[in-house]
């Protein structure tokens, strides 16, 4: 039920869920070269069209690949770190000769153990990912080696020491004097038998009967929060971009733009074709035309703006603010108040073209149909551009993807099948209904982007109460215009209402029902993440209700205040820290945005959850750094990212770049459990609605502290 409320009302979700792109990763392992010497592996895999740099590189040129290695004091470095041939060109980016790695590179660097533990590694990769045309920012990567225990290290280590207990002894006199070659098979017996005890659960065996203490060696594991699956919420982004544009496009195929230039366009294909297998060529290839015309659209979107920057536009203040002044304009003209038209003569020069027949004018028709319908397409194809465009990388171009195929598949199905045109509904009246059914939907989406700008600049204009009762108008509204009780221009006759119109007008009424507790507090979880959050109104407890109905104080720590649910937070990352030491607990760290839709759905629908409420309540201190904070830096606190090059003016800048350069990653939310010292006590988490999912990582890293 929850699924459908949300496809029939709301036809784009922000998706704000990518993640920095990320050309290169890196693979470790370890080959045994004796008992004392062993060869570490580092293997990187680069994406096509993206190269490393050589660990020597000119002055003046890219970040050269340089390695640095952990817990020296077990080992010691046998020669520098060895590289493969690679390719040495004319590099056209910093015009100089440069040798670089592509698709897969593995380096090599010798070790000769010191002591007979088992122990780690930690390497960490300097380096720059560029292609022909551009470089990504210097980054650093970590992979770990796991050293087992050096059992013939322990066994020379044994016999040695017994030797000169023997020499000891027979120094003391001659009644001590003892076989050396039986003390010797009695040690590697003892020796052997420590190796079996390698499988066991004690740590130290001793021999009371003798001098000889031998320990047993657990080789170190590797951390569990090491072997965490990498979660998939990329591509399920991907895919949720996809369902919701081809449910765009389904809509706007129904529009008065588009619904009737299907029997037309087919039947101009059937009947210009000299056979029915032409026919459905053609007509095939016409569909396959409009998804490469709209495809195209994505790609120039993504070339413009790039994959990362995109990211940043669903908090920009300024483009909210455009695009809700755009979406009133959309939503104004699907009401019937004007039409919105690209020239006529764009139109009519398109149109020209295509009466050169073949493919060029089969490509042409469906140009012509784009921009003759961009008048009900356009606003649809905005907004899924720009919710698209939101989460980064290729979502634009997949947006545009699922759009055009329903705009493109009933033209082929139709082709194929012309028969089934007789079972279409005739165009009338109906369609002006789709039309402005889209339009109250534009409307109330149009408020989410004001509401954004609202919160980034927590001006609280636009608080919870005042969005919950611009939707209920608008929502009771559309109600009353599919009862029949309002009229719009360009609306037909209405005699009586058909079933599928009474059903969709009572499914709307029911959820503007569903929406009027919200004044009073009500959580709306269905919604969550569209209205501004509940600590954003004039009533945070509904009205007349002044906490929760206690009316109990909430004492806070210095520099701390109250986040949501009520949660003690801090705002700023060293005062959190501080105060974590003091209390002896593990922080969270929670990178999140005062108009991050997924952020917002997290602490309503996941942290109130009462196991993980009670764990972000007493086991943790949580610190929430907003990376959309428009407030600015002291001019002596401001500075220039390393990472991105970037001036750091205000604050959201600053969480961002922190975030950016501890963690590789610029999405919201992103979670990271850290012990007092700034370390991970798990793998980092985004978002994920899954309650167990996400109270397994949480107790995870707050067991891992405690050990």
């Amino acid at each position: 039920m929850k699924v459908f409320i949300t496809s029939l009302f709301f036809l784009i979700v922000s998706v704000v869920q990518g993640q920095i792109y990320d050309p290169v990763s890196f693979q470790s392992s370890v080959n045994k070269i004796d008992d004392t010497h062993y060869e570490l592996l580092i293997k990187s895999i680069i994406e096509p069209g993206w190269h490393i740099y050589s660990q020597e590189v000119p002055a003046g040129g890219p970040v050269p690949t340089s390695f640095s290695f952990s817990n020296k004091e077990k080992y010691t470095l046998k020669g520098p770190v060895s590289e493969p041939e690679g390719h040495t060109v004319d590099d056209p980016v910093f015009e100089m000769r440069i040798k670089y790695f592509s698709d897969a590179a593995t380096f090599k660097q010798v070790i000769e153990r010191k002591t007979k533990d088992a122990f780690t590694i930690k390497a960490s990769i300097d380096f720059m990912v560029c292609n022909d045309q551009s470089c990504l920012p210097p980054a650093t990567k970590d992979v770990i080696f796991n050293i087992e225990a050096g059992l013939a290290v322990i066994e020379k280590k044994v016999k040695e020491e017994s030797k000169q207990e023997v020499v000891a002894t027979s120094n003391s006199g001659p009644q001590d004097e003892l076989d050396t070659d039986s003390i010797e098979n009695t040690e590697q017996e003892e020796v052997e038998d420590a190796t079996g005890l390698n499988n066991s659960n004690d740590t130290v065996a001793k021999d009371k009967d003798s001098s000889i203490v031998v320990e047993k060696i657990i080789p170190e594991s590797a951390n569990s929060h090491d072997e965490v699956k990498e979660k998939t919420t990329d591509s399920r982004n991907l895919w949720s971009i996809f369902i919701l544009s081809f449910l765009g496009g389904f809509a706007a195929l129904l529009t008065p733009c588009v619904f009737p230039m299907i029997p037309m366009t087919v039947s101009f294909f059937t009947k210009q074709s000299k056979s029915r297998a032409s026919g459905i060529k053609n007509a095939i290839l016409y569909g396959v035309f409009i998804i490469v015309i709209y495809v195209i659209l994505g790609s120039v979107v993504t070339g413009i703006f790039g994959a990362d920057a995109l990211n940043a536009l669903s908090t920009n203040v300024w483009f909210n603010l455009i695009f809700f002044a755009l979406l009133i304009v959309f939503a104004f003209s699907f009401l019937g108040a004007f039409e919105i038209m690209l020239p006529n003569s764009w139109a009519n020069k398109i149109d020209s073209q295509a009466d050169r027949g073949g493919f060029i004018g089969i490509f042409f028709m469906a140009l012509a149909l784009a921009i003759v319908s961009f008048s009900c397409t356009g606003p649809i194809v905005g907004t899924l551009l720009v919710e698209a465009a939101s989460t980064g990388g290729i979502a634009p171009i997949i947006g545009m993807l699922g759009f055009s195929s329903a705009i493109a598949l009933p033209f082929a199905l139709f082709a194929a099948f012309p028969g089934w045109l007789n079972s279409l509904p005739r165009s009338g009246g109906w369609l002006n209904t789709v039309k402005v059914v889209l339009g109250f939907l534009e409307l109330a989406l149009a408020f989410k982007f004001l509401s954004n700008a609202d919160l980034v600049l927590q001006l609280h204009l636009l608080e919870r109460e005042t969005f919950l009762a611009i939707w209920i108008s608008v929502f009771g509204g559309l109600a009353l215009y599919l009862f029949g009780k309002i009229t719009l221009p360009h609306d037909s006759p209405l005699p009586h209402i058909s079933v599928g119109r009474l059903s969709l007008g009572l499914f709307t009424l029911a959820f503007v029902v569903y929406l009027i507790p919200g004044l009073w507090g009500a959580p709306l979880q269905w919604i969550s993440g569209f209205p501004p959050p509940s600590n954003y109104s004039e009533s945070p407890y509904g009205v007349g209700n002044t906490k929760g109905g206690t009316g109990a104080p909430i004492k806070l720590p210095d520099h701390a205040e109250l986040g949501p649910l009520d949660l003690i937070t801090f705002k700023d990352y060293e005062k959190g820290m501080a105060y974590a030491k003091r209390q002896n607990k593990p922080v969270m760290l929670d990178f999140t945005g005062y108009a991050c839709v997924n952020c917002r759905k997290m602490e309503e629908r996941v942290w109130p959850e009462p196991k993980i409420f009670e764990i972000l309540q007493n086991d943790v201190v949580l610190i929430s750094l907003y990376v959309d904070d428009k407030k600015d830096l002291p001019e002596s606190e401001q500075y220039i990212s390393e990472t991105t090059g970037k001036k750091i003016e205000t604050i959201g800048n600053k969480w961002s770049d922190f975030q950016i350069k501890h963690y590789k990653a610029n999405a919201q939310p992103y979670y990271v459990l850290i012990d007092n010292e700034g370390e991970n006590l798990n793998k980092p988490t985004a978002y994920d609605p899954n309650i167990e999912s996400y109270l397994s990582w949480l107790k995870e890293g707050v067991a891992n502290y405690s050990n």
